[in-house]
């Protein structure tokens, strides 16, 4: 008997699934499933590299090679990725990339230029590190995860990366809004870590700026096919400074990079249809 019903709850919630699925107007099933795509695909690609990556742990050629797997799925979740300016990252040198954060599918962005950075070594918050398979070969491959409630560890940390960074020539890559922004029309108010260690190591930053994801609004469960640009600005030199400069530094690159979101926003706005269901119209 119980075995029936569970057969018929199994085949009810298939079908609820694929009728959301193949709708053709915007739903929680449908919305949700483009993010799931992603996760699984990484999941599954980590569970196979884990192997090799245990013979080569922290090697940040690891996450070159991990992230060439994983950028494909952005075809089936249908988002395309135009770097500008991509000769800055190509440098050989160390420097600190610093980037605004808008969603977890930022992770996918930096997959689809990470080949032209070569060595980077990511920064991430330490609770990604349990989501596991994912987590441990981040971990395996180079991935720093810091704990931000504990400021004297993530310190520690980011020192010991920064020494590497310097030593390999090495990018470190931080989102210094330190959470995800879901304001569309400004960046958030940056922290300092990032800047601590570009200047403790006297190493260039690189301001990235990834324009507004219109194409995703999460209050009416949208997520269509769409473009991101990746804008890389200049690197601004911190030679000569010390930790006294680091808040006009910080209000310095920020501004900057604000500045370049917005006419980001502009551009890539302009070219939508007038009704676009807008994050910002909700």
């Amino acid at each position: 008997m119980w075995d029936k019903l569970i057969y018929v709850f199994i085949i009810l919630l298939v079908a609820y699934v694929l009728k959301q699925l193949f709708s053709e107007t915007p739903n929680f099933v449908k919305f949700k499933s483009k993010f799931l795509i992603f996760y699984i695909w990484a999941s599954i690609t980590a569970v196979i590299l884990l192997p090799f990556f245990v013979f080569n742990p922290k090697n940040v050629k690891n996450s070159l090679f991990g992230s060439q797997i994983v950028k494909h799925v952005t075809k089936i979740i249908e988002v395309k990725w135009h770097l500008r300016n991509g000769k800055v990252l190509a440098e050989d040198r160390g420097a600190v990339v610093v980037s605004n954060h808008q969603s977890s599918i930022d992770i996918l962005g930096m997959f689809n230029i990470w080949h032209v950075a070569d060595k980077i070594a990511a920064i991430a918050r330490k609770e990604i590190f349990y989501v596991w398979p994912f987590g441990l070969a981040a971990y395996l491959a180079g991935v720093v995860f810091i704990d931000r409630n504990n400021s004297k560890d993530a310190y520690k940390q980011l020192k010991i990366t920064s020494e590497v960074m310097v030593k390999n020539k090495t990018k470190i890559w931080l989102f210094p809004e330190g959470t995800r922004n879901k304001d569309f029309t400004k960046l958030l108010p940056f922290k300092k870590g990032a800047f601590n260690i570009a200047v403790a190591a006297q190493v260039p930053i690189i301001p990235v700026v990834f324009s507004p994801y219109y194409f995703i609004n999460r209050k009416k469960y949208i997520f269509n096919k769409g473009h991101a640009i990746i804008q890389c600005l200049e690197p601004i030199p911190t030679k000569g400074l010390s930790m006294e400069d680091v808040p006009e530094l910080i209000e310095r690159v920020r501004n900057i990079m604000d500045a370049v979101y917005k006419e980001l926003s502009k551009e890539v706005l302009s070219a939508l249809p007038p009704n676009y269901p807008l994050a910002t119209t909700d």
